[in-house]
C-alpha cells in the first residue's frame, strides 16, 4: 500500500523538490507526515539503486529536514504532557512523532553527508539534557533514534557516548533538574525499547557507554531502579550477552561486553526475581534463561565472582559440567515460573526440585557451595512475599526443614537472609496455626520446626560468627511491633539453643528491649511465657565474665514478677542455680571495686545493695517531695531473696537458723531503721518511704508460687523479723494518717503505701494467731475513730482546700482498709452487733459524692514553698483529680459492702418493713442500688468489685446486666460467676433453711452463663490455641504457676454454672423451682434463636447457643418431675419439628428418649407427632424416626411391649414409602431395630408381616452396585447414634460436653473435656452425679462421614424420571419385584432412539462450585456427546443460573452426583473399568494439549475455580494436560478449559473413526 502510493506520486511528477514541497505545505496531519515518510523512503530506495534525482535530491532532503520536519518536532517538543493540543489530537501525537522521525532518517541518508545527522543529533541531545518533561524528551528520543544509525562510530564517537550516557540516565530515571521528579514511565520505556537498541547497534563507544551506565556504582539494585534496569537489560540482552560463534572469526567486529561476568548484572537479576511486579520478574527470568542458553551454546568456561571477592561465584559455566548445570538452571527457572501461579497445589509437586537444587549447589568433595546461595534465597523470598499465606507458610516450613536432612556450608548471605526476609515472614501470626487433625493445645508445627532449625543452624555456625549472629537475631526482634504469637515462638526457639557464651552487655540490653516489646500485647499468658523463655535465653547464652551482677539485676527488673519470675516456680529455681554456678565469674562492679572487693560475691553485692539503698542521700530533704519510684525497692527485694535462696542451695539440708542468719545479714540495716520509726520524728521522709517500699516488696516477692508454698523457711523468718518491728511501724503510720501530715497530691501515694503496709502487718498477725494485746488492735481502733472524726468535721460545708480534700481522701481510704480487715477476721470486730458510730456514719454516707476540686489560689496557699510546680499542675489537672475521686468512691463502696454483709438481715423484703437499728443505706436498697449503677459508669474495671458485692446482696437479679460487659472485657463474667456460685454453694447445701427462695432472681444469670461464649475470629482462635498450648505445659512454664487460667478460660463460665446446677437437689422446693424456671427460660431462648434466623450455618453463633441450651436441659433432666414435664413436653416435641443442625438434633432426640424411658405416659403424645401432614414433617420426621430406633431403651421398664411395638411398626412402615431418600434411610434403620425386638420377643401377631419386612430388609442389605444409596445405607448403620450410643449408659457430662459435640462435627471451641470440670475447683464436684464415661466405647469412636441432613439441604427429591440419580433408587417394602434401572443405560437408550451419538468420555465437575460454570459445562457435554457429567450435588440443576446456561441440556445428559469426599473412591472404580484419569492442571510434568492423544475411555477431572485440583486428587491422575498459553495471565475459566479439552477429545475420536465432520 505504501509503495503503491509513493509510486503513484512519482509517476505524476519526477521532480522530488516539487513533490516534497507540495507535501510540506498545509496542515501537519498524521496522514500528511506519513505520506512524506513513504515518499522519502521510496526516493532513498531509488538512490540506493542508482536511479536517484541527481544533485537536486540532497538539497531537497536538507530543505525538508530544516524547513518542515525540524520545526514540526520543535512544536511537538514545546507541548508539555497533559496540555491541550490545538493542531493535532492527542491520540495521534505518537503517530506523528514516529512518522517525522522516520522521515528525518531518510533525509539524513539522502543528504549524502554526515553534517545533517550530526546537527540533528546535537540539537536533540541538547533538548534531551535540558528538558526532562515527557513530551519534549519523547520527541528528542524519536529524533535520536532516527538519526543515530547515520552517525559515524569513529568520527562521531564522543557524540555517541554523550547520547548513550543521557539515554541510560533517562531510562534509569536519573539526571534532569533537581526539582524535577523525573521522566514519565512511557518515555523511559521508549528510550529502552527504541533509542538504546539503535545506539548499541553503532557498537564501540556507544555500547561501552550504555554498559558503563548500567553497571555504574550508585543506587543499590534492590531499590526502585531494578524495574528500569531490567527493562533496559532485557531490551539489550542480545548485545550485552556474547553471540554464539562470535569468537570464531576474530577481528570481524569489536568484542562487546559480557554481562555474565559482571556481579552487578546478576544482583540486578536476583533483585528482579523477587520483585513485586510480575512483568519485572518475567524480565529477570528471561535474562537468566538467555544467559544460560548463551553459555550452553558458546561452550566456553565463564566465571563471575561475588562482589566481596570471596565465596562461591554468582554465575559460572564449565563445558565439563554442562549437563549438571543445565539441569540445575532448568529446575531453577521451572520453580520460579511455577511460583507465578500462586496456587499451592500447583507449587507443592515442584518443591522436591528445590531440594535437588541444594544437592546440586553443594560440592560432595569438599562440602563447599558450588552455586551462590543467594539464588536459593530468591526462591524463598518469592514464596515469603506471596499474597497467598498458604504458600508463604509452605515456603517458611520448607526453609526451616533444610537442616533436618542436610548439612549446608556456612554462608554470610544465608545468615543475612535469616535475619531479614525469614524473620519478616515469621512475624505473620497466621503461620503458627495448628495443622488439620491436630488436637487443641498442640504445639504449632511451624513453631516446633523453628525451634529445631535455630538449634541446628547455630550449632553449625563457626565459633567466631555465633555471637554476632545471635546478637543480630535478638536485635531484629526489637525492630518491629511483633504480635504475641510470633514473639512467643521466637523466644521459645531461642531458649532452646544450647548453652554458649555468646552475649555480653549488648546482648543483655537487646534481650531487655525484646521483653519491653512483649509488653505491648494484652494476652497476659503469652506475654508471661515469652518473658520466661527470654530469661532462659539469657541464662543459656550470656557470657557472665562480660556482665556484672548489677547488669543482671537490672535485666531481671524488666521481667514482671506477677507474670513470669515468681518465687517458687521452676524458673526461679533455675535462675538461683545459674547464679550459684556463675557467682564467682561475674565481672566486678565499680561499687564492689571501690570497697576493695576484687572478686564479686553475690552476698557481698546484695549486702552492699541494701546498705546503699537504706542510706539517705543529701538531696533527700523537704516534706513535700514526691514519693520515690518503686524500681529500686523491687530490685533490692528481688536480689535479697535470690541471694537467700542461692545460699540455701549451697548446703543440701539448710536449716532455719542458717536462713535466719543470712537474711539478718542482708536486712539488718533495714530493720534498724524500721525500729526507729516510732521514736525518731525527724527521720527524712524519703528514707521512710524507701524502707516501707522495700518491706512491702520483700513480703510480696517472698510469697511462694506453686505446690511448695506452705513450707517456706525464708518467709517464716522474714515474717518474724517484720513482726518485731510492728509496733514501731504501726505507730508511725498512725501518726502520719491521723495528724494532718498528708496534705498534698503526692501524699496520696504515701497514704496507699502506709495502708498496704498496715494491711500486710494485720495479715501476718492473723496467720500466727491474734492476741488481745496486739499493738495492731489499738492502731485499728484509733485509726477508725480518727478517720470518722475527720470525715465528719470536713463535711461541715466549708470551702474546700487542697489539704482538707486530701485529708478527706486519706480518711476514707483508712476507713475502707479497717472495714476490709474486720471483714477478713471477725475477731477484729470492735463493736457488738448493734450499730455503733462507724456503722451509723457509713450508712448515712452520700454515695458517689464527687470531691470538689480546690482552686489554684487555695492550692498555692497550702503548698510548701519548696514544692515544685509539677505537683501544682498535677493537682489541678482534670485527669489527675478524676483518679483521686474514683479512688474515693471506690473506698466508699468498700465500706458499704462491709456494712451490707454485716446487716444483710435488715434489708426489707416488703416496702413497709423497717427494722431496727435504722440504717438508711441498708434499709433503702432502691436508692443504694441506683447509686451502684451510677458508680459502675464512673469506676474503672479494677475498682468495681466492691460495687458488685453490694449489688449481689441487695438485688441479685441485676447481675445479669453485667454480662454485657464481658463481650468487650475478657474475664469479667468469669469473676462474676465464680463469686456468685461460691456464694450460693453455702446456701444450696443447707436444705432446711429454704435456700434459693428467690430463684427467679438468679435464673437469668445462670441462663446467660450456661450459654456464654463468643465465636472467635481466626486470629482470636489462634490466640486461644496457643494459650491452651502454654497451659498444657503446666509447671514447666512458670507463667502457668503464677497466673490463674480461670480468668482467661471462656469455658470456665459454663463449667461453673453446670457444676452449680449439678449440686442442686430436686427434692428441695426452692431448688426445684429454680431449675424449673431455668428450664422454661432455656426453652424460651431456644425458640427466640430459632425465630431470629430460619436457617443458620454450622458452628455459627446461633448454632452454638442452641447447642448449649440443649446441653443444659440434658443436665437438668434427672431433677425434673412428671408434673413439670407435662407442661413442657409439647415444647420439646415442637423443637424436634424445627430445622436444626445435626448436633442439636442428637440432643433433642436424646432428651426425648430419656423422657419416654422415665415417663412412658408421654408415649401417646409422641405418636401424635407422626400424625402431621407430610409437608409439616418433611424437615423433622428423621428426628422422630431416630428416636424410634432406640425403642428398646424406651420400653425397658414397660412389662407389656407388644402394643407399643405394633404402633411403632405401623408408623415406620408408612414412612418407608417416602419419596425422600433420607427419610427412607431413617425409616429402614428404625424398621431393622424394631424387627430385631419383635424377633427377640417372639411376637406372633406380626407373623403375617414377616415375609414382607424381611424381604425388604434383605433387599436393602443386598443392594447391588456401588452407588450412593448402598454406601449411605452402610454409613447410617455404622453411625455412632445407631451403632454405639446408649442413651442411659452414656448419660454423663463427658458425653454431653465433649464426646457428642466431637462426633457431631462441632468446632473444637465447643468441646469441653472432663478434666476442666475437675481442674476448675472453685465450685466443688457433686459426688452423686455421673461425671465419667460408662462401659460403652463411645469415647474411642471417630467422627463419621454421615450426619443428619434435612430435606432440601443436600439431598435431592426424585419427583420424576428426568431428575433420577444413582442415589434415588426407591426401596418399597410392599413390592420388591421392581427391576433396578441403570441410569446411564437409561439415558443412552433415550439418546439412541433420538439418533444421538454417545462417546466414552466422562467429565467430572464435582469440585466446581459456581452454577454458571456447571450449566455451561452441561451444555458443552451434551453438544459433544459426553457419556456422563459428574457433579458434586444434583441440587445445582434447580438453580436458575444453571438452567439459563444449560438450556435444558440436563434433560438429555446423564448427571451423576459424587460428592468431593467420595471422588477418590469414584476415580479408583473408574480406573478398574479401564478409564484413563486425565487432569486439567498446570504441573511440572503436564503435557501440552496439542501433543496428547486421548484414549477412547477417558475421564476428564476439572479443578475448583480458585484452588484447582487438590493435591490428594492429583496423585490419582494418570496424566495432566495443560492448554498452551501465550499471555501473561496463567489460567482460563474452568468451563472454557473443560470445553477446549472436550472438543479436542471429540475431534480426535471423529478423526480416528474416519468422520471428517466437526
Amino acid at each position: 500500500m505504501e509503495g503503491v502510493l509513493a509510486e503513484a506520486l512519482l509517476s505524476e511528477n519526477r521532480d522530488p523538490r516539487a513533490l516534497l514541497g507540495a507535501l510540506c505545505r498545509g496542515e501537519a496531519s498524521a496522514e500528511r507526515v506519513e505520506t512524506l515518510r513513504f515518499l522519502l523512503q521510496r526516493l532513498e530506495d531509488e538512490e540506493a539503486r542508482g536511479g536517484g534525482g541527481g544533485g537536486a535530491l540532497p538539497e531537497a532532503a536538507r530543505e525538508v529536514a530544516a524547513g518542515y520536519l525540524v520545526p514540526l518536532l520543535r512544536s511537538l517538543r514545546g507541548r508539555p504532557a497533559g496540555s491541550p493540543d490545538p493542531g493535532l489530537q492527542q491520540r495521534h501525537r505518537r503517530r506523528v512523532l514516529r512518522a517525522a522521525g522516520a522521515a528525518l532518517r531518510s533525509c539524513a541518508r539522502l543528504a549524502r553527508g554526515p553534517e545533517l545527522a550530526t546537527a540533528l543529533a546535537k540539537e536533540a541531545l541538547r533538548d534531551l539534557l535540558a528538558g526532562w518533561r515527557a513530551p519534549g524528551a519523547e520527541a528528542a528520543v524519536e529524533v535520536l533514534a532516527a538519526v543515530g544509525p547515520c552517525l559515524r562510530p569513529r568520527d562521531d564517537g564522543p557524540l555517541l557516548e554523550r547520547v548513550a550516557g543521557a539515554a541510560v540516565a533517562l531510562a534509569l530515571g536519573g539526571g534532569g533538574d533537581g526539582d524535577e521528579a523525573g521522566p514519565a514511565e512511557d518515555t523511559a520505556a521508549l528510550v529502552a525499547g527504541r533509542l538504546l537498541p539503535v545506539l548499541v547497534q553503532c557498537g564501540g563507544a556507544a555500547l561501552r557507554a550504555v554498559w558503563g551506565g548500567l553497571v555504574a556504582p550508585g543506587t543499590p539494585p534492590g531499590s526502585g531502579r531494578v524495574e528500569a534496569k531490567l527493562l533496559v537489560l532485557s531490551a539489550l540482552a542480545e548485545k550485552l550477552l556474547p553471540e554464539p560463534g562470535g569468537d570464531r572469526a576474530p577481528g570481524t567486529r569489536e568484542p562487546g561486553p559480557d554481562a555474565r561476568r559482571c556481579w552487578r548484572f546478576w544482583r540486578t537479576v536476583q533483585a528482579g526475581l523477587g520483585h513485586a511486579d510480575a512483568l519485572t520478574r518475567k524480565r529477570a527470568r528471561y535474562l537468566l534463561q538467555r544467559a544460560v542458553e548463551v553459555s550452553a551454546e558458546l561452550g566456553a568456561d565463564c566465571t563471575c565472582g561475588p562482589q566481596e571477592g570471596n565465596g562461591p561465584s554468582l554465575f559460572w559455566w564449565s563445558e565439563k559440567k554442562k549437563d549438571e548445570l543445565l539441569k540445575f538452571w532448568e529446575n531453577y527457572i521451572l520453580i520460579m515460573e511455577t511460583l507465578e501461579g500462586n496456587q499451592i497445589h500447583v507449587i507443592k509437586p515442584v518443591l522436591p526440585k528445590l531440594n535437588n537444587l541444594f544437592e546440586y549447589a553443594v560440592s560432595e568433595e569438599n562440602g563447599c557451595w558450588l552455586f551462590h546461595p543467594s539464588w536459593h534465597m530468591c526462591i524463598y523470598k518469592r514464596m515469603f512475599e506471596s499474597e497467598n499465606k498458604i504458600l508463604t507458610k509452605e515456603g517458611v516450613i520448607h526453609f526451616l526443614e533444610l537442616y533436618e536432612t542436610k548439612i549446608l556450608p556456612f554462608s554470610p548471605e544465608f545468615s543475612e537472609f535469616i535475619i531479614g526476609p525469614l524473620m519478616d515472614a515469621l512475624s505473620e501470626s497466621s503461620l503458627y496455626s495448628r495443622s488439620s487433625g491436630q488436637p487443641i493445645g498442640s504445639c504449632s508445627p511451624l513453631g516446633l520446626k523453628l525451634q529445631k532449625f535455630l538449634v541446628a543452624y547455630i550449632s553449625l555456625l563457626p565459633e567466631e560468627i555465633k555471637s554476632s549472629f545471635l546478637l543480630k537475631f535478638i536485635r531484629k526482634m526489637t525492630s518491629r511491633h511483633w504480635c504475641a504469637v510470633p514473639i512467643l515462638f521466637l523466644s521459645k526457639a531461642l531458649a532452646n539453643v544450647p548453652r554458649y557464651k555468646a552475649l555480653g552487655i549488648d546482648g543483655l540490653l537487646a534481650l531487655r528491649d525484646v521483653i519491653h516489646c512483649t509488653m505491648i500485647t494484652h494476652q497476659i499468658l503469652l506475654r508471661g511465657a515469652a518473658q520466661c523463655y527470654l530469661l532462659q535465653t539469657a541464662m543459656n547464652l550470656l557470657d557472665v565474665e562480660k556482665v556484672s551482677l548489677s547488669d543482671v539485676s537490672t535485666f531481671l527488673m524488666s521481667l514482671r514478677q506477677e507474670e513470669s519470675l515468681g518465687r517458687g516456680t521452676s524458673l526461679w529455681t533455675e535462675l538461683c542455680d545459674w547464679l550459684h554456678v556463675n557467682e564467682s565469674y561475674f565481672k566486678p562492679h565499680p561499687l564492689c571495686s571501690s570497697i576493695g572487693l576484687q572478686k564479686t560475691s553475690l552476698n557481698a553485692y546484695v549486702k552492699n545493695l541494701v546498705q546503699e539503698y537504706v542510706k539517705s542521700s543529701a538531696w533527700e530533704v523537704g516534706e513535700n517531695c514526691s514519693m520515690p519510684d518503686w524500681f529500686e525497692a523491687k530490685l533490692v527485694s528481688l536480689m535479697v531473696l535470690l541471694a537467700v535462696d542461692v545460699e540455701g542451695m549451697k548446703t543440701q539440708y539448710s536449716g532455719k537458723q542458717r536462713t535466719e542468719n543470712v537474711l539478718r545479714i542482708f536486712l539488718d540495716p533495714l530493720l534498724d531503721v524500721l525500729m526507729k520509726f516510732g521514736t525518731n520524728a525527724y527521720m527524712p521522709l524519703l528514707k521512710t518511704d524507701r524502707c516501707l517500699q522495700l518491706l512491702l516488696k520483700l513480703l510480696h516477692t517472698c510469697k511462694l508460687k506453686g505446690p511448695c508454698a506452705q513450707d517456706d523457711e525464708v518467709f517464716t523468718v522474714l515474717q518474724n523479723f517484720v513482726m518485731s518491728t510492728t509496733e514501731s511501724i504501726s505507730e508511725f503510720i498512725l501518726r502520719r494518717l491521723t495528724m494532718n501530715e498528708l496534705n498534698s497530691v503526692s501524699d496520696l501515694d504515701r497514704c496507699h503505701l502506709y495502708l498496704r503496709v498496715l494491711n500486710e502487718l494485720i495479715n501476718l498477725h492473723l496467720k500466727v494467731g491474734w492476741k488481745r494485746g496486739n499493738p495492731i488492735w489499738r492502731v485499728i481502733s484509733l485509726l477508725k475513730n480518727a478517720s470518722i472524726q475527720h470525715l465528719q468535721e470536713m463535711g461541715s460545708g466549708q470551702e474546700p482546700t487542697l489539704g482538707s480534700q486530701i485529708q478527706r481522701v486519706v480518711s476514707m481510704a483508712a476507713l475502707a482498709m479497717v472495714c476490709e480487715a474486720i471483714d477478713q477476721k471477725p475477731e477484729l470486730q470492735l463493736d457488738s452487733l448493734h450499730a455503733g458510730p462507724m456503722e451509723s456514719f457509713l450508712s448515712s454516707l452520700h454515695l458517689n459524692q464527687m470531691l470538689q476540686k480546690p482552686h489554684a489560689e487555695e492550692q498555692r496557699s497550702y503548698t510548701h514553698p519548696s514544692e515544685c510546680s509539677s505537683v501544682l499542675e498535677e493537682s489541678s489537672s482534670s485527669q489527675g483529680w478524676g483518679k483521686i475521686v474514683a479512688q474515693y468512691i471506690h473506698d466508699q463502696w468498700v465500706c458499704l459492702s462491709f456494712l451490707l454483709k454485716k446487716y444483710h438481715t435488715l434489708i426489707p423484703t416488703t416496702g413497709s418493713e423497717i427494722l431496727e437499728p435504722f440504717l438508711p443505706a441498708v434499709q433503702m436498697p432502691v436508692r443504694t442500688l441506683q447509686s451502684a449503677l451510677e458508680a459502675l459508669t464512673v469506676l474503672s474495671s479494677d475498682q468495681v468489685l466492691p460495687v458488685f458485692h453490694c449489688m449481689k446482696v441487695l438485688v441479685p437479679k441485676i447481675m445479669y446486666k453485667i454480662i454485657e460487659m464481658s463481650a468487650i472485657k475478657t474475664g469479667v463474667f468469669n469473676t462474676l460467676i465464680s463469686y456468685c456460685c461460691q456464694s450460693w454453694i453455702v446456701s444450696t447445701s443447707n436444705v432446711s433453711q429454704g435456700s434459693l427462695s428467690s430463684a427467679k432472681n438468679y435464673s437469668e444469670l445462670i441462663l446467660e452463663a450456661c450459654t456464654f461464649g463468643t465465636v472467635f475470629r481466626r486470629d482470636q482462635r489462634l490466640i486461644q490455641d496457643v494459650q491452651t498450648f502454654i497451659e498444657n505445659l503446666g509447671h514447666d512454664c512458670a507463667a502457668n504457676t503464677i497466673m490463674e487460667n480461670t480468668k482467661r478460660e471462656d469455658h470456665y463460665v459454663r463449667i461453673c454454672a453446670i457444676k452449680f446446677l449439678c449440686l442442686l437437689d430436686g427434692s428441695n422446693m426452692s431448688h426445684k423451682l429454680f431449675m424449673e424456671d431455668l428450664a422454661i427460660k432455656l426453652l424460651d431462648k431456644d425458640e427466640l434463636v430459632s425465630k431470629s434466623k430460619r436457617r443458620y450455618y454450622v458452628n455459627s453463633l446461633q448454632h452454638r447457643v442452641k447447642n448449649r441450651i440443649w446441653q443444659t436441659l440434658l443436665v437438668l433432666f434427672p431433677r425434673l418431675d412428671q408434673n413439670f414435664l407435662n407442661g413442657i413436653i409439647d415444647r420439646i416435641f415442637q423443637a424436634g419439628f424445627i430445622n436444626n443442625q445435626a448436633s442439636i438434633k442428637y440432643f433433642i432426640e436424646w432428651i426425648i428418649i430419656l423422657i419416654l424411658h422415665k415417663f412412658p405416659q408421654f408415649l401417646p403424645k409422641f405418636w401424635d407427632c407422626f400424625s402431621y401432614g407430610e409437608e409439616n414433617l418433611k424437615t423433622s420426621i428423621c428426628t422422630f424416626l431416630a428416636v424410634l430406633s432406640h425403642l428398646d431403651i424406651i420400653t425397658q421398664n414397660i412389662p407389656e411391649k407388644k402394643l407399643i411395638l405394633k404402633q411403632a411398626l405401623i408408623v415406620v412402615l408408612q414412612w418407608c414409602f417416602s419419596h425422600n431418600f433420607s427419610v427412607r434411610l431413617y425409616a429402614l434403620i428404625a424398621l431393622k431395630k424394631l424387627w430385631t425386638m419383635c424377633k427377640e420377643l417372639r411376637v406372633e401377631e406380626f407373623d403375617a408381616l414377616t415375609p414382607v419386612i424381611e424381604s425388604s430388609l434383605h433387599q436393602v442389605e443386598s443392594m447391588h452396585g456401588a452407588g450412593n444409596a448402598k454406601k449411605n445405607w452402610q454409613r447410617i448403620q455404622e453411625h455412632f447414634f445407631f451403632a454405639a450410643f446408649h442413651p442411659l449408659k452414656d448419660y454423663c457430662l463427658e458425653t454431653i460436653f465433649y464426646i457428642l459435640p466431637r462426633l457431631s462435627g462441632l468446632i473444637e471451641d465447643e468441646w469441653i473435656t472432663i478434666d476442666k470440670f475437675t481442674r476448675f475447683s472453685d465450685v466443688p464436684l457433686d459426688a452423686g452425679f455421673q461425671w465419667y464415661l460408662s462401659q460403652t466405647q463411645l469415647s474411642k469412636l471417630k467422627p463419621g462421614d454421615w450426619s443428619q441432613q434435612d430435606i432440601g439441604t443436600n439431598l435431592v427429591e426424585a419427583d420424576n424420571q428426568a431428575e433420577w440419580t444413582d442415589v434415588q433408587k426407591k426401596i418399597i417394602p410392599w413390592n420388591n419385584r421392581v427391576p433396578e434401572l441403570d441410569l446411564e443405560l437409561l439415558f443412552q437408550d433415550r439418546a439412541a432412539r433420538l439418533g444421538k451419538s454417545i462417546s466414552r468420555l466422562i467429565v467430572v465437575a464435582s469440585l466446581i462450585d459456581k452454577p454458571t460454570n456447571l450449566g455451561g459445562l452441561c451444555r458443552t457435554c451434551e453438544v459433544f456427546g459426553a457419556s456422563v457429567l459428574v457433579v458434586g450435588s444434583l441440587q445445582c440443576i434447580s438453580d436458575k443460573q444453571f438452567q439459563y446456561l444449560s438450556v435444558s441440556a440436563e434433560q438429555w445428559l446423564p448427571l451423576v452426583e459424587v460428592k468431593p469426599p467420595q471422588l477418590i473412591d469414584y476415580l479408583q472404580q473408574k480406573k478398574t473399568e479401564g478409564y484413563t484419569i486425565i487432569g486439567v492442571e498446570q504441573t511440572a510434568k503436564s503435557l501440552d494439549l496439542t501433543q496428547y492423544c486421548f484414549p477412547e475411555k477417558s475421564l476428564l477431572l476439572l479443578g475448583n475455580e480458585r484452588e484447582g485440583i487438590p493435591a490428594n486428587l492429583i496423585q490419582q491422575l494418570d496424566i495432566c494436560v495443560e492448554i498452551p498459553q501465550q499471555g501473561i495471565i496463567r489460567s482460563l475459566n474452568v468451563h472454557v478449559s473443560g470445553a477446549l479439552l472436550i472438543w479436542e477429545y471429540t475431534r480426535q475420536q471423529l478423526l480416528s473413526h474416519g468422520d471428517t465432520k466437526p
